[in-house]
């Protein structure tokens, strides 16, 4: 720790919008200098997620590469579920990304239009006719959103070959918002077929789709905004709890490998 310059991290969470600052203040307390980007529905940002443009990302990338307290050469990136795709699309077409870590995140753009300079990115499809709900009124969503692999669904896979870092995905078996580890294995297939390096990808059993820091209560469900219904997101608290535990250790030796050269034996303190 010390006085810095520390290793940078950009932290995004999803589609509940605001500032979660929890775990950006729990990593810098592991010697980390983060900053918790909001995108939407906050201050002056837009109240509903229609479309994101890259150039805003960009800043705050640039911000931190910029930053006294930021230890270059490269920055790194964390998100979680709609942040994580955001991450991918950032690490994809931004300069100064070196390592990239996504909690159940997917590998195609999700919910809104996503544009950089001139290139635009659709949202992946959706199905609404998919959703089943509960006796309880609860719905589960896991088969809403289209397959990025057929027809014009091909257009919403971000191009992660582009991306010049290495990436860790965080799996939760459990997730009942999207298919996270679907997205994870084609992330890989296809970071690989372009000759890429091959992802970490770290699965759960048991854990659900909120992945948070330790002893974090899990969310079984809640409101979601994008679909306006209260919706499940998996997860056996036993083994969700276990995951929230090893994930922390995975994620901040994943960078600190990355962003500090320090050997990766990960420390024992949480």
């Amino acid at each position: 720790s010390g006085s810095g310059p520390f290793p940078g991290i950009i932290d995004l969470y999803g589609t509940g919008g605001g500032l979660p600052e929890y775990r950006a203040c729990l990593l810098a307390n592991h010697g980390f200098a983060v900053l918790a980007l909001a995108f939407y529905s906050y201050e002056d940002l837009p109240k509903v997620m229609k479309e994101f443009h890259l150039e805003y990302f960009e800043e705050a990338v640039n911000y931190m590469l910029h930053h006294t307290q930021v230890k270059g050469p490269g920055i790194g990136l964390l998100g979680h579920s709609k942040g994580g795709d955001l991450c991918v699309s950032m690490a994809s077409f931004l300069k100064g990304i070196i390592a990239t870590a996504l909690i159940n995140g997917s590998v195609a753009n999700v919910g809104a239009v996503l544009r950089y300079k001139d290139i635009t990115i659709p949202p992946l499809g959706i199905n609404p006719k998919r959703i089943k709900v509960s006796k309880s009124g609860i719905a589960d969503i896991i088969d809403v959103l289209n397959s990025p692999l057929e027809g014009p669904d091909q257009q919403s896979f971000i191009p992660l070959e582009k991306a010049e870092c290495c990436f860790l995905f965080i799996v939760g078996q459990d997730d009942h918002n999207w298919k996270s580890e679907f997205f994870a294995v084609e992330g890989s297939k296809r970071l690989q077929a372009h000759g890429k390096e091959k992802p970490e990808i770290v699965c759960y059993p048991g854990a659900g789709h909120y992945i948070e820091p330790p002893f974090f209560p899990m969310c079984a469900a809640s409101m979601h905004l994008l679909f306006g219904k209260p919706v499940m997101w998996g997860g056996e608290p036993k083994s969700h709890c276990e995951a929230q535990i090893d994930a922390w250790k995975q994620i901040q030796a994943f960078f600190r490998k990355h962003l500090t050269g320090e050997p990766s034996g990960t420390s024992s303190k949480l």
